[in-house]
């Protein structure tokens, strides 16, 4: 919406000279760039303000699933992450004399196409996603500015004031502010949100180093459980190397806290690129959306790093949010699309952050009296025939019923994900994401029966025959162990309605066709390198 747009809306204020911009993003980490990148494949512009210039240079997060490079792919970076990473086997439970209890077990192809865990250094993959911003004319990220308010929120543009390094006050108009400006945003603030905390808080410290010292590891994560000194351990890189401990009383030197896992007596090149100490609390907040200001990733929930699951978690915001932002703002898709983002999101976000509670609990013992039983428990549990292999084959657990969501006791599919496996199209190999783009698909193993093929043409929805993918099988095995003759996929590829074997078509099209439903055809941004966005103004 433009200034003069608004002026012709009723009720809706306008301040002369300030420019209004589809979409402002609060924060340029993962998330936030990711964001932004998602919108632009859309035609969506967008302003990322960022109070860094460059790219914060210790590592962070080190771990991410193959839903997320998925993710990734889905933004344009998908083989550039391929190449920053590598696989990881999964995870290890050791004793307190490091001897195993448990190993969780991941593949090096998983449901999204991708090795389920990927061992990464966060700095290669921020670089990553700027690099692609830079490419993108729909973007404009302002780097060495400092956000001082969001909102408040009203009918019309939602205003964004912030400060650049020379201390000049700017201002703009957002149709639509994504708050990625992490555990102390600014933006949860501005919507009036608090933090549900889920009763977990434990102070570790954190050691990143370079060696090349026959490192006693197993590429991929151990977690010692020992109730004295838990501890995690994995290697990153080729010479890259994490140990996370839990803080007790006493000073310990890095040598000492890390020497079970070095040559008796080693000396050689140790190099510590980050040691600090980390709070690792369990919150979420109890409000993600008011109007159309949204937060994402560590705005919204903080999740422990016991399943490596924080960053993943913030991508799938990222994900869930920018296909319906988008349908909204580009072809007039009713308002009450953006309502699913937060009902979808926030249940099971917080999911996830009670695995990792659990999870580190378990695994680290705690420090009450019922530590011992729990390992007791643990080390009987991981003796079951099979529990380990089936709890480590996906810590993304399927998406709640809703209106884009249409679970039931014949849709069992409905709120997971549909596989990515290799197909052909036009004579090439390619993924199954990059033939099905950014629209909505229905999969069928079988014929559509007429009422199914008038529905699709009538929503403006491809139909893709499992039979012509040439995918050795994957998909059409799929729809028959989920009991389906067809689904209807999302763009984030989430099933959304399942056509159960045997049925002649939807069941529930009235739920959810109305939020389907577009006003106007997209109209893409022109991509031209000339364009550039609206400045913002000088206060």
């Amino acid at each position: 919406m433009t200034v003069d747009e608004a002026a012709r809306v009723p009720d809706v204020p306008v301040v002369p000279d300030v420019p209004v911009v589809p979409v402002v993003i609060v924060g340029a980490g993962p998330v936030g760039v990711t964001a932004a990148l998602l919108l632009a494949r859309r035609g969506i512009r967008s302003v990322v303000l960022e109070r860094h210039r460059d790219v914060y240079p210790l590592p962070r997060a080190v771990a991410g699933d193959d839903e997320i490079h998925r993710i990734l792919q889905a933004a344009g970076v998908g083989e550039e992450f391929t190449a920053i990473s590598r696989p990881a086997k999964g995870l290890r439970l050791l004793d307190a004399r490091h001897r195993v209890m448990a190993e969780f077990r991941r593949t090096g192809h998983g449901l999204h196409g991708y090795p389920q865990t990927s061992m990464f250094d966060q700095p290669e993959l921020e670089r990553v996603l700027r690099d692609a911003l830079a490419k993108r004319p729909e973007c404009e990220l302002r780097g060495g500015v400092e956000v001082t308010g969001v909102g408040p929120d009203t009918a019309g543009p939602v205003r964004v004031t912030y400060r650049d390094e020379h201390g000049c006050e700017h201002e703009l108009g957002a149709e639509a502010v994504l708050g990625c400006d992490g555990a102390n945003s600014l933006t949860r603030e501005a919507i009036g949100g608090v933090w549900e905390d889920l009763r977990f808080e434990e102070h570790w410290t954190v050691i990143d180093a370079r060696t090349t010292a026959d490192v006693r590891c197993w590429d991929g994560v151990d977690q010692v459980c020992d109730p004295h000194r838990p501890a995690t351990f994995m290697r990153v890189k080729e010479n890259r190397y994490r140990w996370e401990f839990r803080l007790r009383d006493g000073q310990e030197s890095v040598r000492e806290l890390i020497a079970p896992w070095l040559p008796p007596s080693y000396d050689g090149d140790f190099e510590v690129v980050r040691e600090t100490q980390y709070t690792f609390r369990a919150r979420v907040a109890d409000r993600w959306r008011s109007g159309r200001v949204f937060l994402l990733g560590d705005a919204a929930h903080l999740t422990p790093p016991f399943v490596g699951q924080g960053l993943c978690s913030g991508l799938r915001d990222a994900y869930n949010l920018t296909w319906k932002l988008a349908r909204v703002l580009q072809q007039g898709t009713d308002e009450r699309l953006l309502e699913t983002y937060e009902s979808e999101r926030r249940p099971h976000a917080r999911h996830v952050v009670r695995l990792a509670v659990a999870m580190g609990w378990a695994m680290t013992g705690g420090q009450d009296g019922a530590a011992a039983l729990r390992r007791r428990a643990l080390a009987a549990a991981c003796r079951i025939p099979g529990l380990t292999e089936r709890t480590g084959r996906d810590l993304s657990p399927p998406l709640t019923a809703g209106p884009l969501v249409r679970r039931g006791i014949r849709r069992r599919l409905a709120g997971t994900h549909c596989p990515q496996p290799w197909v052909t199209a036009d004579g090439r190999r390619t993924r199954l994401d990059e033939l099905l783009g950014d629209s909505f698909t229905v999969l069928t193993s079988a014929d559509p029966s007429p009422s199914l093929t008038a529905l699709a043409q009538g929503l403006g929805i491809r139909t893709l025959s499992t039979a012509d993918l040439g995918d050795d099988g994957t998909l059409a095995a799929w729809l028959r162990a989920g009991r389906a003759d067809a689904v209807l996929l999302r763009p984030d590829r989430v099933v959304m309605d399942v056509v159960p074997a045997g049925a002649r078509g939807f069941t529930d099209t009235a739920a959810w066709a109305p939020l389907l439903h577009t006003t106007r055809s997209p109209h893409p941004t022109p991509r031209t390198a000339e364009q550039s966005l609206l400045r913002s103004t000088t206060r």
